[in-house]
Order: structure tokens, then C-alpha cells, then sequence
């Protein structure tokens, strides 16, 4: 079987399929994000408390992605795909049921686990199924979808929230991805390069062996980390800002913030494209300076200001998602669903670690906390740029076919 070729039904169909994958886990994983002060208020909680809802859910998502990549050549990539969005639709309904803060965080750590099989599965399915040269694009289609679910997940959220209550706005989330998910099952192709061979623990460890020897690899691993999570720190906290003097926003236009993810939505694809014409370490480097840019333009106190920038390093950052995230794709040349979850491991353990411990930030340093750690999140991240963009000395393993 060739390639999902550009022009195709099945390219149509995958592509649509992937954009609606990436919609659901990002709509449902952050829709507890902009309700943290909510959370804060209700349950009598601090900021760092609260963003548990956020980070229990990340972190176990980390963890959980490495079990549904190693079992994803035998079950098969579509089928984990479609169970993880029905299961995760499920939990969101529940989690609005949630009687008190201890329920609501158990169910969303249940959410992070069960989640996992589409963020773990879809970059390795795009890397397996499209042509090499059209990946940097489809690629940018499912951030794309991500960052629009992620968008409208907070936007509906907020306002719901506020002319309802919180409950009723994650019953809304969670019945908008049940139905999403039941076009995905229907209208994504199966997987043709998918191994059909028993599990075999010793292979798996050796995939995982083989990538954690190369350094390239390994750099963008710690990049992800990064940059997901000054991502996360930044929209965790923002909420906690605008709420108070001299903001003093309602939930409903603390929701409409999110709307500054559409500038995310485009980077991803048009930064993609620039990345496979001038290379990934050049617009790598360009998408990066662009967060550094929106971070500092966000210390400007107007509310002007604030929106200038968090949309500035919006679209740095799924642009340096975007590329990171294919660049992982060139550098592992075999067992690239291994690689895609050890990718998304540091991607949201950053998510999981850095998001709750910038509340300590909050805390004590106020927005200019959240900035200065930002700030020195992306500087380090430099350095991994350029390992990452050497040629690699191949190291050559026995047995090394999995």
C-alpha cells in the first residue's frame, strides 16, 4: 500500500479525521484552565491547588502515552484512537458531576489516562501514513485542531460558566466531543503500516533504548518540556490576573482570551510549510524568539497590551510546536511511535510540572514572576535547538530490528 497521497478521498477523510482528534483532546484535557479561579473560590483552594486539575491530568497523560504507543502496533493505531475519545468523552460528563474537589480531581487524572491513545497515536500515524514531504503540513492541520478545540473548549466554557454554572459548561464540552468522536470512527481510514506482531517487552525497550541514544532526539525531548511548559504556566495564571483590579473581567471574557489560539491555528500550518522550505532550525529558532517577544510585550499593564502579547506568543508557540514535533518525526528513523510518546512525555510532564509550579511564581512574584521564569524557560531552550540541529553519528545496535 502507497502513501496518503494529496487530492485523495482518503487524504480528505484523514485529514478532517486528525483535525477532529486533535480538537476533542484539547477541547476536553485545558477545560478546567480558565475555570481555576472558579475552582479557587468554590472549593476554598490556593492557585497551585487548583491548577491540579490541570496538571494531574497532563502528567498522567505523560505517563500513559508510553503504554498506548508500545501496544498501538498490535491493537492498531485507529482503534486505540477511537476508544481513547469515546472513554475521554465520557469523563468529561462525569467530572460536572464532581461533588467536591478531591471527586473532580480523580476524575481528572482518570481523563489524563484514558486520553492518552490520540496525542501518542496521531503523530506517529501522520509520520507512518502521508508522504515524507507533506508532513510538515498535515502535521500543522492536527495542531491546528488542537489549537481550536483548545480554543473553543475555553471559550464555551467561560461563557456557559457565567450564564449557567460550571457543571453545566463541562456537560456542554463533553457532549460536543461525544459527537466528534463518532464522525472520527467513521470517517478515518485504517492504518497500512501497522506491524501485526505480538507484544514483545525486550523490543519495546530496545525502541526506547535506541532513541535515548541519540542526542538530537534527546534535545527535542527537553525542548518540548520547555515550551510546553511556558505555554501552560502563562494561560494558567493569566485567568488569576484578569479577574482581579484593575482587569476585574468576568468569566465570559476572561473565556474570550482564548480566542487569541486562532493565531496559533494558522502558525502551525504556515510556519510548518516555512520550516519544509528553510529547514526546522532556522524557523525553529524564528518561533521561539516570537515567544520570547509576546511574553515581554504581555508586562505592558493595559488589557490592550496583555491580549498583544499572550496572542504574540501563541503563535510562537504552536509554530515551535508545530516544527519540534516533526523534527522528532526526521530524526527517528524507524519505531516513530516510541518516539512520538517519549516527545509528548516531556511535552506534558513540562505541562504537569512547570504549570503547577509556576503558582509558587504567582504567589510571591505576581505576573512579573510568571514572565521571568518564561523567560528563562525559552534562553535554555536555545542550546537544545542547536544539538538538535547536528548531524548525527549513527550508532549501530544488535538486534536492533523491532
Amino acid at each position: 500500500m502507497g502513501y496518503i497521497l494529496k487530492g485523495s478521498k482518503e487524504y480528505t477523510r484523514a485529514s478532517l479525521s486528525l483535525f477532529l482528534g486533535g480538537f476533542v483532546t484539547f477541547s476536553i484535557l485545558y477545560t478546567t484552565q480558565p475555570l481555576l479561579p472558579v475552582f479557587a473560590n468554590e472549593f476554598g483552594v490556593s492557585a497551585p491547588l487548583a491548577s491540579l486539575t490541570v496538571s494531574l491530568s497532563t502528567g498522567l497523560l505523560a505517563i500513559s502515552m508510553l503504554v498506548a504507543a508500545a501496544i498501538s502496533d498490535v491493537i492498531g493505531k485507529k482503534k486505540i484512537m477511537v476508544l481513547s475519545m469515546f472513554f475521554t468523552s465520557f469523563l468529561a460528563l462525569l467530572t460536572a458531576l464532581s461533588p467536591n474537589f478531591i471527586t473532580l480531581l480523580v476524575f481528572r487524572a482518570l481523563l489524563g489516562i484514558f486520553i492518552a491513545g490520540v496525542p501518542s497515536i496521531a503523530m506517529a500515524y501522520i509520520g507512518e501514513e502521508f508522504h515524507p514531504k507533506g508532513i510538515g503540513r498535515i502535521m500543522g492541520l492536527y495542531i491546528s485542531g488542537t489549537t481550536i478545540g483548545g480554543m473553543a473548549g475555553r471559550i464555551l466554557i467561560g461563557v456557559l460558566s457565567d450564564i449557567f454554572t460550571w457543571r453545566i459548561a463541562l456537560i456542554a464540552v463533553g457532549g460536543l466531543a461525544l459527537i466528534f468522536s463518532v464522525l472520527f470512527l467513521i470517517a478515518l481510514p485504517k492504518s497500512q503500516y501497522t506491524a501485526k506482531n505480538k507484544p514483545d517487552l525486550k523490543s519495546v525497550c530496545l525502541a526506547y533504548k535506541i532513541h535515548l541514544n541519540n542526542k538530537q532526539l534527546i534535545s527535542l525531548l527537553l525542548l518540548s518540556f520547555l515550551l510546553m511548559g511556558s505555554f501552560v504556566t502563562l494561560y494558567n495564571y493569566i485567568g488569576f490576573l484578569l479577574v482581579e483590579p484593575p482587569y476585574a473581567l468576568s468569566q465570559t471574557h476572561v473565556g474570550f482570551i482564548f480566542i487569541v489560539y486562532i493565531c496559533g491555528t494558522y502558525s502551525s500550518v504556515y510556519m510548518g510549510k516555512k520550516a519544509d522550505e528553510y529547514g526546522y532550525s532556522t524557523i525553529l529558532k524564528l518561533s521561539m524568539a516570537i515567544m520570547l517577544a509576546g511574553a515581554l510585550i504581555s508586562l505592558v499593564p493595559s488589557l490592550i497590551g496583555k491580549i498583544a502579547g499572550i496572542s504574540i506568543f501563541t503563535f510562537g508557540f504552536f509554530a515551535s510546536h508545530s516544527i519540534a514535533s516533526s523534527w522528532v518525526g526526521e530524526h527517528a528513523t524507524q519505531n516513530k511511535a516510541q518516539a512520538s510518546s517519549l516527545y509528548l512525555l516531556f511535552y506534558y510532564l513540562g505541562s504537569s510540572l512547570i504549570g503547577s509550579f509556576g503558582g509558587y511564581f504567582w504567589i510571591h512574584f505576581h505576573w512579573h514572576g510568571i514572565i521571568s521564569l518564561i523567560l528563562f524557560l525559552l534562553v535554555i531552550g536555545y542550546p537544545l535547538v542547536f544539538i538538535a540541529s547536528q548531524k548525527r553519528v549513527m550508532k549501530v545496535f544488535s538486534k536492533s530490528k523491532v
